[in-house]
């Protein structure tokens, strides 16, 4: 049954994360979006390590919070609202600690979690997409070869979320294209494996506080253990991790537009034209009302789908729909907020035309918006 009162642990963990947004990551937000050498701070990175924020979906055997779906989708909508872009960082290492979870051997979980639960600091990176295959898994060209003693990787992966930052990497390859989905592995390379190198990164739209980057795979040797789960298992695996990631985008598509939004109403109340304050113009009251009711709904379709996966029970068609309605929504309301601000808005000096910049990409990674469609379409 889906609770629409958070816990009292819940509640806490919100507060810790708005604060933690507020100090920590709010203050550098601008700045690290107009970085133009596409730096990467790992200072973020050390902070949210030193706030357990990194370990929430490590479960607590492992050295971590072991936090549920919902919970972690309360702490990312906290932190997206002050910086979607470092918010997606911790999306990258929380995908990678969602397919051992799903998929992984206890070795590899003794083994790999702890890792992501550091208190130093340390990112996990899940390496699917490459410029022919994105939607389309059974496309992958990335070639696993089994040799005497593992398997040997081969390929290049393309805008890949936390690319050369990882301690470790899911790479996501085919032990034979012909067989398409049913020859899909995971694998686990070390961050410093031979082989393993590291090529453009992209110069983005938006999100520009994270790294999105190649992974270069030039004959990677691995041992067989580092093959996730049991063999014929990682079409599987990556599906059920698209799962969770999905829901971690719907959630950070909500903080996005809650921030924008905030930002809009405080404007409208503030801006005075005509005598009075535009806000009291009933098309632009409507509209932030239809903007707040939106939000709502985003969020609230989020909440069941991260309560359907912690019980469970089947969410394909609920993470879908989620993903869909909040990333649209935030794209939406982004663009209202940056007309409301009008040339204030449009300007580099205001917040929410970066907000308009970060919630255009949440419509495109995991699984553009045709896609969710798709998956929606096929459930009915």
């Amino acid at each position: 049954m889906i609770e629409f009162t958070l816990t009292e642990e819940q509640l806490a963990l919100q507060r810790m994360a708005r604060e933690f947004a507020d100090s920590e990551m709010k203050p550098y937000a601008q700045e690290l979006d107009r970085c133009q050498d596409l730096s990467f701070d790992w200072k973020i990175v050390e902070r949210f390590a030193k706030a357990g924020i990194t370990a929430m979906l490590v479960p607590q055997a492992y050295g971590g919070r072991g936090g549920k779906k919902l919970t972690m989708a309360v702490v990312m909508e906290e932190l997206a609202a002050a910086c979607a872009g470092t918010t997606i960082v911790l999306g990258g290492t929380q995908a990678v600690a969602c397919c051992l979870n799903s998929g992984g051997t206890e070795e590899q979980k003794k083994k790999y979690l702890p890792i992501l639960a550091d208190p130093k600091g340390k990112l996990g990176c899940m390496a699917v997409t490459e410029v022919g295959a994105g939607s389309d898994v059974g496309s992958i060209s990335t070639i696993a070869r089994q040799d005497a003693d593992g398997y040997v990787l081969s390929g290049t992966k393309s805008y890949i979320t936390n690319a050369g930052l990882a301690a470790f990497y899911i790479i996501v390859a085919t032990t034979d294209p012909a067989k398409r989905l049913a020859g899909i592995e995971c694998f686990i390379v070390p961050g410093d494996a031979p082989g393993l190198s590291f090529g453009k990164v992209v110069d983005t739209m938006g999100l520009r506080a994270s790294r999105i980057g190649e992974v270069i795979l030039d004959d990677v040797k691995i041992p067989r253990d580092n093959l996730v789960g049991c063999p014929g298992a990682g079409f599987l695996i990556t599906v059920q991790t698209f799962d969770v990631t999905r829901s971690c985008v719907a959630t950070v598509a909500v903080g996005i537009a809650r921030a924008a939004y905030e930002t809009a109403l405080y404007y409208t109340k503030q801006r005075v034209q005509f005598g009075r304050p535009i806000f009291k113009n009933q098309a632009v009251s409507f509209a932030l009302a239809d903007m707040a009711t939106a939000i709502d709904a985003a969020r609230l379709l989020t909440w069941r789908a991260c309560s359907l996966i912690d019980s469970g029970g089947e969410f394909n068609k609920e993470v879908s729909m989620a993903k869909l309605f909040a990333s649209e929504t935030a794209e939406w309301v982004c663009s209202r907020a940056v007309g409301f601000l009008g040339a204030y808005g449009y300007s580099r000096d205001a917040m929410v035309e970066k907000y308009l910049r970060d919630a255009k990409a949440l419509t495109i990674v995991e699984g553009t918006s045709e896609i969710q469609h798709y998956t929606i379409a096929a459930e009915l």
